[in-house]
């Protein structure tokens, strides 16, 4: 076992936490103020399960020779990567593949913008799903994390040895987000909201799935997979998949509750704001 984080208050709040779970190693598995970004740290793991943090752009703050504190953007130039980028999600999951064992397995937590986004994005996706078996993803409702407005989604991939036949067969996606309202206080994520998702996934039996979305009989159903010539043929690669009718849009009676509504334009306009101003701290540079 072995984790890290940037962040060294982040990372011992995690020592803290294997610590009030009986796990008392020496040396300690978790590394502090180290950028992982950075290199390739040379081990691999037959496991890898992460939420890297969340954030569009990769920065790091130095002082200026005139005593100011400014961020300079990385760009990570890595052998190991497939492409180079700003985007630190998109970095961290090449720098994950790395970090993997042949049939090493990996769950990561990703945000909207990884599955659509073009350039750089669509490289990674066209790569990861010719050189790995990706294959499945869960869509994250909004509401359970402490940013406000996040979409995000699990990405599962196994590693696999180079060949020409792309190793992705078959993407299985599980809609957790559609028509589902969820709050951090109120309307909490508990786990039996995820058994159908965990009886879907069929862990050790992934052979024997099956879709419970049928365009004929059940179109509401949540569950269902996408051909690896399927995926690779829409635009940009874009794994951004959804097919269930939102309700909310087609009956207002079906509208949630006044404070989930409310509290979700919220979280969307927060969203917006961090954006607007991410983008106004650029045009300052």
């Amino acid at each position: 076992m072995k984790g890290g984080d940037i962040v060294p208050n982040t990372a011992r709040l995690c020592i803290m936490n294997l610590y009030l779970h009986g796990i008392d190693a020496d040396p300690c598995p978790i590394e502090s103020g180290v950028d992982s970004l950075a290199s390739d740290p040379g081990e691999r793991f037959s496991v890898v399960v992460t939420n890297p943090p969340f954030g569009k752009t990769s920065s790091i703050s130095v002082v200026s020779p005139t005593g100011e504190l400014e961020k300079e953007d990385n760009v990570y130039e890595r052998q190991d990567f497939w492409t180079a980028t700003k985007n630190k999600q998109l970095n961290f999951v090449q720098h994950v593949k790395t970090l993997l064992k042949i049939n090493g397995r990996c769950a990561i937590v990703v945000p909207d913008n990884v599955l659509f986004e073009g350039g750089a994005g669509e490289t990674v996706r066209r790569k990861l799903l010719k050189q790995c078996d990706v294959h499945t993803l869960l869509r994250l409702p909004t509401g359970i994390f402490y940013a406000q407005g996040v979409k995000a989604n699990v990405l599962f991939f196994d590693a696999k040895p180079a060949q020409e036949k792309p190793w992705t067969s078959k993407l299985w996606v599980y809609d957790l987000r559609t028509n589902m309202h969820f709050t951090r206080k109120t309307n909490t994520l508990k786990r039996e909201d995820l058994d159908e998702f965990v009886e879907c996934y069929r862990p050790g039996k992934r052979h024997l799935r099956k879709p419970t979305w049928d365009a004929e009989k059940s179109q509401e159903g949540r569950w269902r997979s996408f051909e690896y010539d399927e995926l690779v043929k829409r635009d940009k690669a874009n794994l951004d998949i959804f097919w269930l009718k939102d309700k909310s849009l087609e009956d207002s009676e079906d509208l949630p509750a006044p404070d989930v509504l409310a509290q979700e334009i919220a979280d969307d306009l927060q969203t917006a704001l961090e954006q607007f101003q991410a983008i106004a701290e650029k045009l300052k540079a």
